[in-house]
């Protein structure tokens, strides 16, 4: 029995290449932007448009399309939501105010995108700068009251201050996120685990203070000391350079004088300069005149002597 040869219409592979096509760019072409949502879109990096609620077309595998999400969100200060339970977080919710004494503070802040281009490009994580931003605002204005008005009447004042500050922060960061709101959760004297660790603290500054005082002191003391026994040193080395100047001027002056004398007698004088300088190169030394078959000497010294 002749098997029979599979025949492929061109035709046929042709239309499931074009059908390929158009499955891939419906795919990976078309986007959808919901309704709180925005959508940039770029092109070899570079922002080509900003998109809001929609469908829209990108060239595949050129264009891409990266949602930014603009509803509202909340974040705690102070404290952590784990597990349906308020955390306390004593590094950002303990405060010192301007009585110095300590408050645990908690705020909820509500943010949101502004500008999606920023808030995708200008910080790899706005969130975690705006809260740096938050609890550096928050300390800067809790610190400008009492304890007590933190406590009970100043929390509104408090939370307006503090959101003004946030806000014109992040404006000129421009990292893209705007305040929603700002509220103060609860307001309360810090555990005494804390109130001991933050004394221990300032205990640390003030003796660091009285070191850096002490420090000061023993310089002002001692540098008058250092100046002055600079001052004298310099003055001894002065004086003897000026004395040593001056013997040696009077060294050549002498010289002179000698050479004055020495041209006019060369001979005389290089014996007496011959004999001073055997006189103190040999002190004790007899200087004897002879012709070598007298028996006598000038001056007349007996031999016996």
């Amino acid at each position: 029995m002749r098997k029979q040869s599979l025949k492929i219409n061109p035709k046929t592979i042709l239309a499931g290449i074009v059908a390929l096509f158009i499955l891939l760019v419906i795919s990976q072409g078309f986007y959808q932007v919901k309704e709180q949502e925005q959508a940039i879109l770029t092109m070899f990096g570079k922002v080509v448009r900003v998109d809001t609620a929609g469908l829209y077309f990108k060239v595949p595998f050129i264009q891409s399309a990266h949602l930014i999400d603009m509803t509202t969100h909340g974040i705690g200060i102070g404290y952590m939501i784990k597990d349906g339970q308020n955390i306390t977080v004593d590094d950002e919710g303990v405060m010192i105010t301007s009585d110095f004494n300590f408050v645990d503070i908690d705020f909820y802040l509500e943010y949101k995108v502004s500008d999606p281009v920023a808030a995708y490009y200008n910080s790899e994580e706005p969130e975690l700068i705006m809260k740096n931003m938050a609890l550096a605002c928050i300390r800067n204005t809790v610190v400008n009251y009492p304890v007590d008005d933190v406590i009970t009447t100043a929390k509104g004042q408090i939370q307006a201050e503090v959101k003004e500050k946030l806000q014109n922060e992040l404006t000129e960061k421009k990292i893209g996120l705007m305040v929603v709101n700002l509220s103060v959760q609860d307001a309360e004297p810090p555990t005494e685990e804390i109130v001991q660790a933050f004394k221990s603290v300032e205990t640390a500054k003030q003796g660091k203070e009285t070191a850096i005082n002490n420090a000061k002191k023993y310089q002002s003391e001692e540098l008058p000391k250092a100046e002055a026994t600079a001052d004298k040193i310099i003055q001894d080395a002065e004086a003897k350079k000026q004395s040593r100047i001056a013997e040696a001027e009077g060294q050549v002056a002498r010289f002179n004088e000698m050479y004055e004398q020495y041209k006019l007698q060369p001979y005389i004088t290089k014996k007496r300069l011959f004999y001073e300088a055997m006189e103190d190169v040999l002190p004790e030394l007899k200087v004897i005149i002879t012709d070598g078959q007298t028996q006598q000497m000038l001056p007349l010294e007996s031999f016996s002597d």
